[in-house]
């Protein structure tokens, strides 16, 4: 794809480092936000304590330094940080994750990556992946492949007709994200995706509450929720 890779300078450090400073993870953010050579940035991977590097950011430093910031997961923290700030990002492929899969960049994910940051044109009608996969990573492993299955489709859950809005979301525990207030969710189309253990029935009829409670699924356009990344139906949801 002709990308360049630049090395934030914490990011090397080791687990224990970051995981003992988050203020060095979020001065690595607001270093590739500020460097004039920094086209994007790229999350390496999700985790569960991005929260931590909050109180660390400057909203300032990333409004007036405005570049395309990629990432899922646990990212979405950082996501919702830059939304507040006034920046649009892409909720999209972590590095690891994603384009680091062996044997190689799932070509659906590739395909929309390309078309969505190399192009020029409307992204368009986004048409369901033909195949799918539930299988975790094997970095170790360099010939490890995923197995993957027949995708059905998009499924209808309610609803009719058409809606349009600007997209906001993340995974369920956006209801813990400091400074969201009830109008952020105005006008919007929500999408959600969580890991298995937070994406059970019960974990969604509580969000479904939480977000009935607060007063936003009065102002939603829509909702879109992600694959379940567990080989069964959707009935049971």
């Amino acid at each position: 794809m002709g990308l360049e890779v630049v090395v934030a300078p914490n990011s090397m450090k080791g687990e224990e480092y970051l995981q003992n400073y988050p203020k060095a993870r979020a001065e690595d953010v607001l270093w590739a936000f500020e460097n004039k050579d920094i086209k994007a940035i790229i999350a390496n991977i999700g985790g569960n304590d991005s929260e931590r590097v909050l109180p660390y950011l400057k909203a300032d430093v990333i409004k007036n330094n405005p570049k395309i910031f990629i990432g899922y997961s646990d990212v979405m923290n950082l996501h919702l940080f830059c939304y507040k700030a006034g920046l649009s990002t892409f909720y999209g492929h972590n590095l690891l994750p994603t384009l680091a899969e062996t044997p190689n960049f799932h070509p659906y994910s590739r395909y929309w990556f390309e078309r969505v940051l190399f192009s020029n044109r409307p992204i368009g009608k986004i048409n369901p992946a033909e195949t799918f996969s539930c299988d975790e990573n094997n970095y170790f492993d360099k010939s490890y492949a995923k197995t993957y299955h027949k995708e059905t489709g998009y499924l209808l859950i309610q609803g009719s007709g058409k809606v349009q809005g600007r997209l906001l979301g993340g995974h369920t525990g956006i209801k813990s994200f400091p400074g969201l207030m009830v109008d952020d969710f105005a006008e919007k189309i929500l999408f959600i995706e969580d890991i298995p253990e937070f994406f059970s029935p019960k974990h969604l009829a509580d969000f479904a509450d939480w977000l009935g409670n607060i007063g936003a699924l009065q102002k939603l356009k829509g909702i879109l929720i992600g694959k379940l990344c567990e080989y069964k139906s959707f009935d049971a949801h």
